[in-house]
């Protein structure tokens, strides 16, 4: 084996550290195959897993493990891969981690297998960023987004609008450079056409409510009310767990405390809020102030009155959710109020199914595939003012530098675009040079 193939040889455990039953150990690189005849001595035959006895490099038994051995570049990273099924005591990952770097490994750096999977064109970018997504999905909602991605979904809308954005860009380009040719007469209208098509496609991607990014982050929800109206209550009641200090002393919760819960299969940021009321108290009057900014900041606010009050008195404008807190204690609640006892569980299943209804609706996904990052956005929005550029550009040799800044802005998100590909589109599309 050359220096050099070792050198570019990486392993790395693909499950949790610490004691297991089993533990899986992979590699990827051009010296997998000879570091696996090294470790088990016969090397199983391609994608069958066998039983073999790992030996370190003075013959010592490591383990006896599963073997699986996956040549590239039919490979999660398009190289000749292997993967070990340990026993997963620490003892067994460490002396079969310390003969891979004996044999010239080294360990992989984060993320560093799907990095060679984008590499080498097994995975596209969306796609790459989908496993991530995948690997920290918290609910049903989070990886069934996450596998539609790594399906392809978004990176084949994505590549879709590359390709028109590379046919706009070859009919700039053919109307610059071969303007003495025997071109369609109406080349010009069509491109400008095929332009505003795709303005109109990004600009409807772009106005979605940012539903993907908060599916994949989380919802915040934040509940807000006068003091002693039963927000902490309410609280620890949904989080299923003592979160908040509850007490019939006004002004107990002076900062926004946090719980993770799920509504509607999509995690939430539940937040307990500071009492809203005017107050002489330096530190009361700060978690007020607090509590006002994260309910402006919040997917949702959840209002919470007293309802023996008979009446919602707040003063925060329309609510999203408006709850009548304490029926066990008699009142009502007004039209369009939930009337909940976080002592008894009364209306709390109702609560929950309002609450479950709005993350879906926040989150829900509607005709193409969402959005998921600030990346992706960012890059749309700047290869929409590209194509917008474009569309308003007096001289063709503007219009067609706009088009090539607005396919490097998508190719961020994409991959990159190269000149060939705009070359074998003036060609094949115009037949020049016949």
């Amino acid at each position: 084996m050359s220096a050099m193939a070792a050198a570019d040889t990486i392993f790395a455990l693909a499950s949790g550290a610490g004691q297991a039953a089993l533990a899986v150990m992979r590699m990827s690189g051009p010296g997998s195959g000879t570091m696996l005849d090294a470790l088990c001595r016969r090397r199983p035959a391609p994608r069958r897993a066998v039983v073999r006895t790992l030996r370190g490099p003075c013959g010592a038994t490591l383990d006896r493990a599963l073997v699986l051995w996956m040549p590239g570049p039919g490979s999660y990273t398009g190289e000749d891969t292997a993967e070990l099924f340990l026993h997963g005591g620490r003892a067994v990952t460490d002396g079969v981690a310390d003969a891979l770097v004996g044999l010239g490994a080294r360990p992989a750096e984060g993320g560093e297998f799907t990095r060679r999977a984008v590499r080498n064109g097994r995975l596209g970018l969306t796609e790459a960023e989908a496993v991530v997504d995948l690997v920290e999905a918290e609910t049903v909602a989070q990886r069934d987004q996450a596998l539609r991605q790594l399906d392809g979904e978004l990176g084949r809308l994505y590549d879709g609008w590359a390709a028109r954005l590379r046919l706009l860009l070859a009919q700039a380009e053919a109307l610059i450079d071969f303007a003495d040719e025997d071109l369609p007469q109406d080349e010009a209208e069509r491109g400008a056409a095929g332009l505003r098509a795709l303005r109109t496609d990004i600009a409807a991607h772009l106005d979605d409510g940012q539903r993907g990014e908060r599916l994949r982050e989380g919802l915040v929800f934040a509940v807000t009310g006068a003091p002693n109206v039963g927000k902490s209550s309410l609280v620890n009641v949904l989080a299923g767990r003592d979160v908040a200090i509850v007490s019939a002393q006004p002004g107990t919760t002076r900062d926004a405390l946090e719980t993770r819960v799920v509504f509607g299969g999509v995690p939430v940021t539940l937040v307990d809020t500071a009492g809203l009321r005017e107050t002489d108290d330096p530190v009361e009057a700060e978690g007020v102030r607090r509590a006002r900014e994260r309910a402006a900041r919040a997917d949702l606010v959840i209002r919470v009155f007293d309802g023996r009050d008979n009446a919602y008195r707040g003063d925060e404008g329309s609510p999203d959710v408006l709850v009548a807190s304490k029926a066990d204690l008699g009142g009502s609640a007004p039209d369009g109020a939930i009337q909940v006892s976080a002592l008894t569980g009364s209306g709390l299943s109702g609560l929950r199914t309002r609450l479950d209804s709005a993350a879906h609706a926040l989150t829900a996904r509607a005709g193409p595939p969402a959005l998921t990052r600030a990346r992706h956005r960012a890059a749309l929005h700047e290869a929409l003012a590209g194509l917008g550029a474009a569309e308003s550009a007096r001289l063709p040799e503007l219009r067609a530098e706009e088009l090539r800044l607005a396919m490097r802005a998508l190719g961020r998100v994409t991959g990159l675009v190269g000149v060939e590909d705009v070359l074998d589109t003036i060609f094949s599309r115009f037949c020049i040079g016949k």
